[in-house]
């Protein structure tokens, strides 16, 4: 069984970025949540989500609570800002190009890049928290510039996020070999916060 861990940036009191008519958190927990969604096909997967709603969580919060679920995998999502266009994503700054994570990172990066068809910014290294403090191996994807025009115009379309999510899911499957689960657990799947699990079969 697979776990796991989707971080919606920001959130409640923290819009995060914010330009072009958008907030940063709802377009994260939008895409965040599609993610779970589509994840809920397969089978063998476990699914938590930092937040599922606009709530407030400090970046603490957000990497004890996927650690003590022991997580194998976290996902911060994030909308980019500052001048740019264009997709990239990082991992922790003393990881080396060979470590596991890194690995993981090359099949998050191509396969985000070719369902979103986003401009490359390539794959980076930084100190982040959420990277530091993760006893997982973990990647934080910028998913576009919320300050660029066109950017903006794109984050605003359904299509565009579940191109993103659909991303995302694509280097999960081929990360963790995850296969199509045959059928739909009865009742369907909860949402993943405050202590509750998502899973499949």
């Amino acid at each position: 069984m697979v776990r796991i861990y989707i971080d919606p940036g920001h959130g409640g009191t923290d819009p995060g970025a914010v330009a072009n008519g958008l907030q940063e958190k709802d377009v994260t927990l939008a895409i965040s949540l599609k993610i779970r969604d589509l994840l809920q096909q397969y089978q063998a997967v476990q699914i938590r989500l930092s937040r599922s709603m606009d709530r407030t969580l400090t970046l603490n919060q957000r990497t004890h609570d996927a650690n003590v679920w022991g997580a194998d995998y976290l996902i911060s999502v994030h909308l980019n800002a500052g001048g740019g266009t264009g997709y990239e994503d990082f991992i922790y700054d003393l990881l080396s190009d060979s470590s596991s994570t890194a690995q993981k990172q090359d099949v998050m990066h191509e396969e985000i890049i070719k369902k979103s068809n986003m401009n490359d910014r390539g794959k980076k290294k930084a100190n982040f928290h959420m990277l530091r403090e993760s006893n997982m191996s973990a990647i934080l994807t910028e998913n576009g510039f919320i300050d660029d025009p066109n950017n903006a115009a794109r984050l605003k379309t359904d299509v565009f996020l579940e191109d993103i999510a659909q991303g995302h899911v694509n280097g999960l499957v081929r990360i963790f070999h995850l296969q199509k689960a045959n059928t739909t657990p009865e009742g369907g799947i909860g949402v993943s916060e405050g202590g509750e699990i998502t899973k499949t079969n």
